[in-house]
């Protein structure tokens, strides 16, 4: 396979670099599973924990540093007994075998560890179900063992070479000022999602985690599916149905860091500072006040890949994106790092054993499931992260294109309409490597978070709240439509090779996200979706719904990413971008107030019809247009009518 420095010379340099880094990966697997499958030696999941064999439980933790573990809970009235002490099984293992009479279903426990000069209540780390008490608020472990386990009944959507993702949080999908559900989302979400078009669904804050305003971020139990959302069986019928639908699910991952809480995480979970972390400051997050994982240690790498391994096993996931991939990338985290040269990629600020342990990671997930899909969040935009790992990249299906959500918020803020230059988006949305593959996005949940404002709220600010109905007649209202619609369609049609929206934005969800916590006064106000704003036939929330959806079904429909896009105009005065993608011509008139008849531009020659446009009354537009109305070249021109703040969608036929 060609190298990704014979694909871009501009690697050269660092070849060395490159082939160091791919044999120190190669090294690591041999470590790790000898000459077998990377799947086949990652099962740390089916040791350690608690697990039912035929007649007994069997309870193992990793803790080298403990002189004494009990279980205490339900099981003996949360009292400490030698009947209920852990033996030590060598390599730093306890083991405890229980008769399977002393735990059941729905029972609740936890670890007493103890240690040279301290001790402490703690979770196993390998815990699958962890519940919190709602008056306490303290976590505790608890026993899962239905008796009638959840049966598949769907095989898995299979390869999806295009992605238009549906980002979402199921805490905050429901319309009531509460935890929404499992089943709330399965049985009042994902029939929108299917009707909107969207093929993945990528689910944040599913791993078990203390904060709930957090977003899922702040992990503190990472096999535990989050109980606040419902049981392991629900959320089994959720990814069932949704791959009935032929939607993949995929999950938010996060193993960049992990919460600090002792009592609830892996924070010296033995007394140690260093057991799953780097020692000293190197092992705690300056900015985000959380612990990093030592990915140079073989007993992390094998807890993380195995984590892994679990989520799809046991949950039939279908891949997953990770979080926080430029923290895990280099020694500094990245903070303050202007990223303009190729050099920072390689030398001595990169943690190669985090580059190393993610090329494992998506080794195991394509080894278990080729058809998974995995995409990296980093803004470091480091060569080769999302380049195969045979061409001496890191292995990702796909890297977050990061910078368009923060340009479409530079250019709304800082720029009037008249002073948006065609050449600059353009260069923006398209200026990807093209040896690797990009999910793109207007916005996602990071630009909806409290302090910060999502594309139609800067865009119409306090006119949503009065202003929304279609009676109304509002320039700010009007102009925001417009641009909402303009947007999306720009940045759909010149994705790398997919797309992503976070729940909501598709109808303009109006305001903020804020999760409950004591500034809100704990207010479930901000933390929701308002599903019945897009369902008022009275507001115009369901025409930008509509507009997303016939977007999302014709780009998807018709494969039109799976082509580069040409670009055919960029004009500055008139503020008017036409590029092609396959068959399909995108002319874009961005100008305020100007339109222009037979507006000519060189393309191929042929006849191409309007197959749909942003201007159209069904997606609160004027009508200025007529669908179905077909042009021709004329020595190889085509000539358009381009409203103003309007784009169309024309097809060669």
């Amino acid at each position: 396979m060609e190298k990704i420095y014979d694909m871009d010379p501009w690697l050269g340099p660092w070849k060395g670099a490159i082939d160091a880094r791919h044999e120190n990966i190669l090294a690591t697997k041999t470590k790790l599973a000898g000459e077998g499958p990377l799947s086949e030696a990652v099962n740390n999941h089916l040791y350690y924990g608690l697990h039912h064999e035929t007649d007994s439980w069997v309870l193992r933790e990793w803790a080298p540093n403990a002189s004494r573990i009990y279980l205490i809970g339900d099981c003996n009235n949360w009292k400490r007994s030698e009947a209920f002490a852990f033996k030590p099984v060598g390599q730093g293992n306890w083991e405890l075998r229980l008769p399977e009479v002393f735990l059941h279903h729905g029972d609740l426990y936890k670890l007493w560890i103890e240690w040279q000069g301290g001790g402490g209540e703690r979770l196993p780390a390998y815990v699958t179900r962890a519940v919190q008490d709602p008056q306490t608020k303290v976590f505790s472990a608890q026993v899962w063992e239905p008796a009638k386990p959840y049966k598949w009944k769907h095989k898995a959507p299979g390869k999806i070479d295009t992605p238009f993702i549906y980002e979402c949080h199921i805490g905050m999908a429901g319309e009531k000022e509460q935890v929404s559900s499992f089943e709330d989302f399965r049985r009042d979400v994902l029939p929108r999602v299917v009707r909107l078009g969207y093929n993945v669904i990528q689910i944040m804050a599913l791993q078990e985690h203390p904060y709930y305003g957090s977003f899922g971020y702040q992990v503190a139990n990472f096999f535990a599916l989050s109980s606040r959302f419902g049981t392991p069986e629900q959320f089994k019928a959720l990814v069932d149905e949704a791959h009935s639908h032929g939607i993949a699910v995929i999950m938010d991952i996060v193993h960049s860091h992990s919460v600090s809480n002792e009592a609830e995480g892996l924070s010296r979970l033995d007394g140690r500072e260093d057991l799953y972390f780097y020692p000293g400051a190197a092992g705690h997050h300056p900015a985000w006040g959380s612990r990093c994982f030592d990915y140079g240690k073989d007993e992390v790498k094998y807890f993380l890949l195995s984590n892994c391994k679990y989520w799809m096993e046991e949950y039939h996931l279908d891949g997953f994106r990770f979080d926080g991939v430029t923290s895990m990338l280099y020694w500094d985290h990245g903070l303050g790092t202007a990223f303009g040269n190729y050099d920072l990629y390689f030398n001595k600020g990169v943690d190669e054993n985090a580059v190393c342990y993610l090329a494992l990671a998506n080794m195991l997930i394509h080894e278990l499931n080729p058809d998974a899909i995995t995409i990296a969040e980093d803004v470091s935009g480091m060569a080769g992260l999302a380049a195969p790992f045979d061409a001496g990249g890191v292995g990702f299906d796909y890297r977050m294109a990061m910078g368009v959500a923060d340009h479409w918020i530079k250019w709304i803020k800082e720029k009037t309409d008249e002073q948006w230059s065609m050449g600059e988006i353009w260069w923006e949305l398209t200026n990807k490597r093209a040896d690797e593959k990009t999910v793109s996005y207007a916005e996602c949940h990071d630009q909806a978070l409290v302090g910060d404002k999502t594309i139609i709220f800067r865009l119409i600010d306090k006119e949503m709240y009065w202003s929304m109905n279609k009676g109304s007649q509002n320039l700010i209202v009007d102009r925001g439509i417009a641009l909402h619609k303009l947007i999306r369609l720009v940045t759909a049609a010149t994705a790398g090779n997919g797309y992503l929206n976070f729940m909501g934005n598709e109808f303009g969800h109006p305001e903020w996200i804020d999760f409950p916590r004591e500034g809100n006064n704990w207010s479930y106000a901000y933390a929701r979706r308002q599903w019945s704003l897009a369902d008022n036939p009275m507001l115009r929330y369901g025409c930008l719904e509509a507009f997303d959806a016939h977007m999302v079904h014709f780009l998807r429909d018709r494969k039109i990413l799976s082509e580069a896009p040409v670009l055919l105009r960029a004009d500055e005065e008139k503020k008017i971008l036409i590029f092609r993608r396959k068959n399909v011509i995108f002319a874009l008139n961005f100008n305020p107030t100007q339109s222009y008849e037979n507006y000519g531009f060189e393309t191929e020659d042929g006849e191409y019809e309007l197959s749909f446009n942003t201007d159209e009354g069904v997606y609160d537009g004027f009508d200025r247009l007529r669908n179905g109305e077909l042009h021709v070249t004329t020595d190889h021109t085509l000539r358009l009518y381009l409203p103003s703040r309007c784009g169309l969608v024309l097809v060669k036929r």
